[in-house]
């Protein structure tokens, strides 16, 4: 019985005990690294506007197609116009009326300044003669006030779109009998090309967003993505919130998005990143390489006779499937990737054949 335990043990300790360990290894390598921001965010519309009557009266028309693109200036609706046209005829022909009545009153006014010369008639006669004049003069102003009104309310009867956009559910219907301002409007247009991503972050960005928003003269960089981390859109940053909400400590931030291909919808949750900073000729490794250890991150760097060594290492954020390595690596070491399960310092190893190795997955957060 002793026999056979002795045995298994020089087995253990025998030369399959030190074979060497089969791993993937890659070079480290220096290469420029964008910085990311990620924050979850909302696709709103640029601007919303609700298309309300301006004047009441019988909806003749509706001149859009639901879910369609308008431009501005687009007639959207037709109200029944004849009671405005009615109001501007009545307002021209007044002021007709008083500016007829003007000429009569400036020829008796000089009749009467020929009188008064002759002392046919008393200083109070030509007086009067002047006020009337005065008094239609007044009147003409007062018509073509109200021309400009009556004229103001016959253009609101046909709705036109303020701005170019998207309609979307009609919600009155030709036929219904519709007023000035109502509370519930004709439709709503939402303005898509451009459109914003409000999004948030953690208020500890905020000294890097300031930082990288006065280093550069054009505005940050921002990606929408959506659920599977597939790219929406690219946009600019356009403002930090003045404020930073008080129960979730995060700032709030908006960017805006050309969206031409509409691939972004109002009402949407997105992912949204920002380019704080490139690293220019980062030191980088995959983000496989690195191993959590009780001092720290650690690597296993391989040596001379292909046998590894445990470095500690400063590491920086991850991007995208790699790891910015501040200290304890330089380009062209040569690490493990895969397979350090079954490794410990001065151990041999064996690479395996490069067209065997697994994919990274990308990891697009900064840390």
């Amino acid at each position: 019985m002793w026999k056979n335990k002795a045995a298994d043990a020089m087995l253990k300790t025998g030369p399959d005990a030190n074979a060497p360990v089969t791993v993937m290894t890659v070079k480290v390598v220096s290469r420029d690294v964008p910085l990311w921001l990620t924050g979850i965010g909302t696709v709103q519309g640029y601007n919303t506007v609700v298309i309300r009557p301006r004047v009441g009266g019988i909806l003749e028309k509706i001149e859009f197609t639901e879910g369609s693109m308008v431009k501005k200036g687009d007639i959207i609706a037709q109200i029944d116009p004849r009671p405005y046209q009615a109001s501007l005829d009545l307002a021209t022909a007044k002021k007709a009326q008083n500016e007829a009545l003007l000429v009569s009153a400036k020829q008796d006014r000089k009749r009467m300044e020929v009188l008064v010369k002759s002392q046919s008639v008393s200083e109070q006669a030509l007086e009067q003669a002047s006020a009337r004049v005065a008094e239609l003069e007044a009147a003409i102003q007062a018509d073509s006030a109200s021309i400009a009104s009556a004229q103001l309310e016959l253009d609101y009867a046909t709705v036109r779109a303020p701005l170019s956009g998207r309609t979307g559910i009609r919600h009155v219907d030709e036929g219904n009998l519709v007023t000035a301002n109502q509370t519930e409007g004709i439709v709503h247009i939402t303005q898509m090309q451009p459109i914003a991503v409000q999004f948030t972050l953690p208020q500890k960005y905020l000294s890097i967003l300031h930082g990288s928003m006065a280093l550069g003269a054009t505005p940050l960089k921002v990606e929408a993505l959506d659920e599977q981390s597939t790219p929406l859109g690219e946009g600019t940053l356009e403002l930090i919130d003045n404020q930073i909400d008080l129960s979730t400590g995060t700032l709030r931030l908006k960017a805006r998005f050309a969206n031409e291909n509409l691939k972004l919808w109002p009402g949407q949750f997105v992912s949204a990143r920002i380019l704080v900073q490139t690293r220019k000729g980062a030191t980088v490794v995959p983000i496989e390489v690195i191993r959590p250890g009780l001092d720290g991150s650690f690597a296993y760097v391989v040596g001379k006779d292909d046998v590894v060594e445990a470095r500690y290492l400063e590491v920086g954020p991850n991007v995208d499937g790699w790891t910015v390595v501040e200290k304890g690596l330089k380009a062209g070491d040569e690490v493990v990737r895969e397979g350090q399960v079954k490794l410990k310092p001065g151990v041999k190893i064996k690479r395996l054949d490069p067209s065997n190795r697994g994919k990274t997955h990308p990891d697009t957060a900064f840390q």
